[in-house]
């Protein structure tokens, strides 16, 4: 089994909405992060391409440059959102993968990301700055619940 980052949110909206909001309006809620930036230009402004099953997770360097962070691997709306997250600055076989899922309880959803692979990045790789696994895991999920609390916060 792989190390995971897990973060849980309720937000007050239906599955459906919460969901559209992840993919959908990921380029407006996502805010870069001096440790978890996608490369030293920052983190562009990213979207999915296509929307959908096939589709693929990309941003957009201010420079014009386009990085696929990452295939679609589930689309399943109101229920579960799966992707590669790979930055520019790993080697062909680095990659982790994000795992979303919306879960309806009452009014509200739980929206539960689990960001997972972190342990085959070396520690020493940039993107870990130095951080040994555990310290590094706690960082990323405090980053991540700030990003679920911005995309609430847009809603």
């Amino acid at each position: 089994m792989t190390a995971a980052v897990i973060v849980a949110l309720r937000i007050g909206v239906a599955p459906d909405v919460a969901f559209t909001a992840f993919t959908r309006d990921i380029g407006m809620w996502w805010k870069s992060h001096s440790l978890f930036q996608l490369s030293r230009k920052g983190d562009g402004t990213l979207r999915f391409d296509p929307e959908g099953p096939g589709g693929r997770l990309v941003t957009r360097f201010d420079d014009g440059k386009e990085w696929e962070i990452g295939a679609v691997h589930h689309w399943l709306p109101g229920e579960r959102l799966a992707f590669g997250w790979r930055l520019p600055s790993f080697k062909a076989d680095q990659a982790t993968e994000v795992d979303v899922r919306f879960e309806a309880v009452g009014a509200e959803t739980r929206v539960t990301v689990e960001h997972r692979g972190w342990d085959s990045i070396p520690q020493k790789h940039v993107a870990r700055h130095g951080f040994e696994l555990m310290l590094f895991q706690r960082r990323l999920g405090e980053y991540w619940r700030g990003l679920l609390k911005g995309m609430e916060a847009g809603l």
